[in-house]
C-alpha cells in the first residue's frame, strides 16, 4: 500500500477518468452518426483503461513503469477554437473539438499534479498519464481537421 497521501491523489485521479468516461458516453448517447459514436466509444474506452490502470497502480499492482512514454503531437487546435456546446445536434467536427478540449483540460490536470509533486514515482507516473491525454487530444484534433477540412479531389 502505498502512503495516504499518494492514494489520495491516485483517488482524485482515478475519479477524473471515471468523469471522462462518462462525459464521453452522455455524448455517445446524444449524437447518431455511428463514425462518431465509435470514436466515442474508443476514448471512452481508453479513459476506463486509464482508471483501470491507476486502480491497480495505487493498489500496488505494477509501477510506473508499466506506462509507455512517447512523445504526442499538439497541434494546439482546441487552443485557438472555442469549444461547442453539446447538444444533440453536433456536427462530428465539433464532437472531435469538445473532445479535444476536455482532453486538453486532463492533460493540464496531470501536468500541474505533477509540477506539485516533483521527483520521484509519483511525479513519473503523472506525467506519463499526462501524456497519455494529450495523446487522446492529438487523435482529437486529428480526427476534427480531417473532419472539418476534409481533402477534396484537387489535393
Amino acid at each position: 500500500m502505498r502512503d495516504s497521501k499518494v492514494s489520495e491523489i491516485i483517488d482524485i485521479a482515478i475519479r477524473r477518468e471515471e468523469e471522462a468516461y462518462e462525459f464521453y458516453m452522455d455524448i455517445h448517447a446524444k449524437v447518431a452518426d455511428t463514425a462518431v459514436k465509435d470514436t466515442l466509444e474508443f476514448i471512452a474506452g481508453e479513459e476506463k483503461k486509464h482508471r483501470d490502470f491507476l486502480v491497480t497502480y495505487r493498489d500496488g499492482g505494477f509501477g510506473v513503469d508499466s506506462l509507455r512514454m512517447n512523445d504526442p503531437i499538439d497541434y494546439k487546435i482546441a487552443e485557438h477554437l472555442e469549444e461547442p456546446e453539446v447538444k444533440s445536434d453536433m456536427r462530428s467536427e465539433e464532437v472531435y473539438l469538445v473532445a479535444a478540449h476536455r482532453e486538453e483540460r486532463s492533460y493540464h490536470f496531470y501536468s500541474d499534479l505533477a509540477r506539485l509533486h516533483t521527483g520521484g514515482e509519483l511525479n513519473e507516473m503523472l506525467l506519463k498519464i499526462a501524456s497519455e491525454e494529450l495523446k487522446h487530444k492529438e487523435k482529437m484534433e486529428y480526427l476534427y481537421a480531417n473532419t472539418a477540412f476534409p481533402q477534396t479531389s484537387g489535393g
